[in-house]
């Protein structure tokens, strides 16, 4: 009987990689441009286009390289070695949350919010002129 090694899943690790970012796949559809579906397909490839890897990469904020050496067995090393559970205060918890840094810009997305928010009160306001101009 013979058995495949299925250690270099490329889809299975985006989908790993996407859940532990805390994104549906719809989210990852919508970013990519296609439907949910199509990205349930793409989590069950065992090799995804090198383009296609490149584009799920930027949304996932990692580099195809962290999707394609993606291992659980080293993010459980990483957490184990981070967060010592024995310890009979939080200190360990607040130094390693402490040390977190955000994959993203985080001025850049409350930028990116206050902008959207602002054209929906410019699309607000020209509506209204609009219904003003009609009567």
């Amino acid at each position: 009987m013979s058995t495949t090694n299925t250690t270099n899943h490329i889809g299975r690790k985006v989908s790993r990689i996407r859940e532990l970012r805390g994104m549906k796949q719809e989210a990852l559809a919508m970013e990519l441009g296609v439907s949910q579906q199509t990205v349930s397909n793409i989590e069950k490839s065992a090799t995804i286009e090198s383009d296609l890897l490149a584009q799920v990469a930027k949304i996932l904020g990692v580099t195809p390289e962290a999707i394609e050496n993606f291992s659980e067995e080293a993010v459980f090393n990483i957490i184990n070695n981070t967060f010592n559970n024995n310890s009979s205060d939080n200190s360990t918890l607040i130094a390693s949350s402490a040390n977190y840094l955000p994959t993203f810009n985080t001025t850049d997305k409350l930028v990116e919010l206050y902008e959207r928010l602002l054209q929906a009160e410019k699309d607000k306001v020209s509506y209204l002129e609009e219904l003003l101009r009609n009567k």
